[in-house]
């Protein structure tokens, strides 16, 4: 009987992704940090793992162009998905960038995708110990 990872890892590798480009935007945000008129950006996370939880339901999978290929495909976001965060002190330059909120939301994501990664590390440890019989 095969294993199927959809129904044993759930949303976890999804959300595992989404973090990860989450972390890009805001380490994008950042290094603009002294950029006039550079807009903070964000997502939003709970509507992309809604998304790709859907998506998943549908059975929408990457092509292929082998058999021997694992289906699946990355996440990604259009620039359309970008929220902007709103500032709670504006810049005079018009940058929206404050730095000690991106620096919370960067440790909010990374410790969120070290407890998805977490799981994920358990349920491998518990398919390992299935398939050696333990």
């Amino acid at each position: 009987m095969a294993i199927s990872f959809q129904n044993a890892l759930g949303i976890h590798d999804s959300a595992l992704r989404i973090r990860a480009q989450r972390a890009e935007v805001i380490a994008e945000n950042l290094a603009n940090a002294d950029t006039p008129n550079y807009k903070a950006r964000d997502l939003d996370f709970q509507a992309m793992l809604q998304t790709a939880h859907q998506h998943q339901n549908r059975g929408l999978d990457m092509n292929v162009s082998d058999s021997k290929h694992v289906s699946g495909g990355a996440t990604l976001f259009s620039d359309d998905e970008l929220l902007y965060r709103n500032p709670l002190a504006p810049s005079v330059d018009g940058n929206t960038v404050e730095a000690h909120v991106e620096h919370a939301k960067y440790m909010e994501n990374s410790l969120a995708f070290q407890s998805s990664f977490t799981f994920l590390n358990g349920k491998f440890k518990g398919l390992m110990s299935a398939i050696r019989g333990e």
